[in-house]
């Protein structure tokens, strides 16, 4: 007899392993929600109004660095022209500060002489982030 055949024909003198089967435990609903990616607090871009920028210059400033249509780009300096102020993008706060930070070194307009720097850009947080 084989050795597989001694330890399996019944003979009492060898234990037989002992088998347990356990069931693992259910995830906690919180375990599952600490692992979500959290999405970050929206922030606003903000234009100001000043005397020093044409509106040239502010449209093509939010075509190049916002990517905004000529319609878009034109809707928003009327904005900034009229109410003193625009959110020109909402976004992640990275992604602001660097559009924010673009704007500030767009430089002065070169179409007026009084034009001394750039647009007064600012962020913030966007509400309901």
């Amino acid at each position: 007899m084989s050795e597989f055949d001694h330890e399996h024909s019944g003979d009492t003198s060898v234990a037989d392993p002992i088998v347990t089967t356990k069931t693992a435990p259910k995830p906690q609903e919180h375990a599952e929600n600490e692992t979500e990616t959290r999405r970050q607090p929206p922030y606003n871009v903000i234009i100001l109004n000043d005397e020093e920028h044409t509106f040239d210059y502010v449209i093509e400033l939010l075509c190049k660095l916002f990517r905004h249509s000529l319609a878009t780009a034109q809707e928003l300096t009327w904005r900034i022209h009229l109410t003193g102020r625009a959110v020109v993008l909402t976004t992640h706060k990275e992604l602001a500060e660097l559009k924010r930070d673009q704007v500030l070194s767009y430089g002065p307009d070169p179409r007026m002489s009084v034009s001394k720097g750039p647009l007064d850009c600012f962020i913030e947080p966007a509400p309901g982030g």
